[in-house]
C-alpha cells in the first residue's frame, strides 16, 4: 500500500495565500511537510494510516490499495463493523461526510470499533480526530435522520497478531541474484531508494491546465446520492456554522470590487459567475469549506454565514452573493465592473495615471535643465 498525492486538486496550488495545512496537522509521523508552499512527504516514513486522506477537503491524497468510495459501496452491501483490525487502515481515513454516508446506507446503525484506538501508538493526533468526526457526523445525522454511529470496543481480534512472519529463505535470496532476475532486483532496489527520498512536487503547464477543471469530490457525490434516498424532514433545522466542517453558506459584505479571484480559484465551482461577470453565485452543496476563497479575498468581504441550513442537503439552491453593473471601457473596449465616474476600466486608468506621471516627471526634468 502506498500514499498517492494528486497535486492538481490541492488548494495550495491555486494560491500561495492558501492557509490549508490539514494534511500536515493530522499526520501522526509528521512526514508531510511544506516544500515551496506545497505538500511533500517521504514514502518510506508514511505508515499508510489514511489520516491525510480523510482530512483533505479536495481528496488530494489517496492510498493505492484502499479506495474509500469503493469500500463504501461494498460496505453498503455487507454492513460489516468498521475496524482497523480487519477491514480498514484506520478510522481516520473516513471524514465526516463518509461517516454520514455510511450511516445513511447502513441497515441499522453504523458500527465502528474504537477498542484499540486510545492505546494505539499513533493515537495522539488520530484518536481525537476520529472522536470529533464521529461526534460531528452523529450531530448532523440527528437533524434529519434516526440513523446513528455506534462507536465502542467490539472486541474484534487482531488477525495480524496470529499471522506467522515469513522467514527469509537463503536459497530464494541467492536466486534473486541470478542473471535472469537482475532486472527485477534492480527495479526493486531503485524503488526502495526512491521510497526513502523526499517526494517534492512542482507546478508545470500540464498541472495549470488540470487546475482549470472544477471537480466535485467523490465523497460529496456519494453523500448527495444517499441523501436523495432519505425522506425529507417535516421541519428543517438550522445549526451553527462552526458545528459543520465540510460545507458552508456564504455572503459578501459591502466593498467587493469583483476582482474575480474567488470564483477563479474555487476548486469545485461552488463560487461562480455569470457569463458577463455581472453576478457572483454560490452553490452550498458544492462547497467543501477549504477556505481558499476567503484566503485570497484581498478586501476580506467574503464571509461565512454564522449558521447553516440543513434544508440545503435536500433542496440545494444557487444563491446570488453580489451583482455588479458591467460596462464597456471607452478606451480598450473590454467589459469591466463599473462603480461610477469615467467609463474607463481599471487597467486603462492605471495606464493613464502612469502616462500622466511620466509626463509630469519629464516636464519637471525639462524645467530643471532650463534653469540650470
Amino acid at each position: 500500500m502506498a500514499l498517492n498525492f494528486n497535486l492538481s486538486s490541492c488548494v495550495r496550488v491555486s494560491s500561495k495565500a492558501s492557509t490549508c495545512t490539514k494534511c500536515i496537522d493530522i499526520c501522526p509521523v509528521e512526514t508531510i511537510k511544506l516544500t515551496s508552499n506545497l505538500p511533500s512527504f517521504t514514502p518510506s516514513e508514511c505508515i499508510n494510516c489514511g489520516g491525510c486522506v480523510g482530512s483533505c477537503p479536495t481528496e488530494s491524497f489517496s492510498l493505492s490499495d484502499f479506495n474509500v468510495i469503493d469500500f463504501a459501496f461494498d460496505y453498503l452491501n455487507e454492513n460489516k463493523i468498521l475496524s482497523c483490525k480487519n477491514n480498514i487502515p484506520c478510522l481516520a481515513i473516513f471524514g465526516v461526510e463518509e461517516l454520514i454516508s455510511l450511516a445513511l446506507g447502513a441497515k441499522n446503525s453504523l458500527e465502528v470499533d474504537i477498542g484499540g484506538c486510545q492505546s494505539c501508538e499513533i493515537a495522539q493526533k488520530l484518536y481525537p480526530q476520529i472522536l470529533n468526526n464521529i461526534e460531528e457526523a452523529n450531530f448532523i445525522l440527528s437533524t434529519f435522520s434516526s440513523k446513528k454511529i455506534m462507536a465502542k470496543d467490539f472486541f474484534i481480534s487482531d488477525e495480524s497478531e496470529t499471522k506467522v512472519a515469513k522467514e527469509i529463505d537463503r536459497r530464494a535470496f541467492l536466486e534473486n541474484f541470478k542473471l535472469k532476475n537482475a532486472l527485477k532486483v534492480k527495479k526493486e532496489f531503485e524503488s526502495e531508494v526512491e521510497s526513502n527520498e523526499l517526494k517534492i512536487f512542482d507546478i508545470d503547464n500540464a498541472l495549470i491546465e488540470a487546475k482549470k477543471n472544477k471537480t466535485i469530490p467523490n465523497r460529496r457525490k456519494l453523500l448527495f446520492t444517499l441523501l436523495k434516498q432519505e425522506p425529507k424532514p417535516l421541519r428543517y433545522e438550522t445549526i451553527l456554522s462552526e458545528d459543520i466542517n465540510f460545507i458552508s453558506q456564504k455572503y459578501i459584505s459591502q466593498g467587493c470590487d469583483n476582482c474575480q479571484i474567488c470564483y477563479r480559484v474555487c476548486p469545485t465551482g461552488a463560487i461562480s459567475a455569470t457569463s458577463n461577470l455581472s453576478t457572483i453565485n454560490f452553490d452550498s452543496m458544492l462547497c467543501v469549506k477549504c477556505h481558499l476563497c476567503h484566503d485570497v479575498c484581498a478586501k476580506e468581504v467574503l464571509k461565512l454565514q454564522p449558521t447553516f441550513e440543513i434544508q440545503e442537503f435536500f433542496q440545494p439552491q444557487q444563491r446570488h452573493l453580489a451583482s455588479f453593473s458591467i460596462k464597456r471601457c471607452h478606451e480598450c473596449g473590454n467589459q469591466f465592473s463599473y462603480f461610477g465616474g469615467e467609463i474607463v476600466c481599471p487597467r486603462c486608468r492605471i495606464e493613464e495615471d502612469e502616462a500622466i506621471f511620466l509626463h509630469q516627471n519629464a516636464k519637471e526634468m525639462e524645467n530643471k535643465n532650463a534653469t540650470s
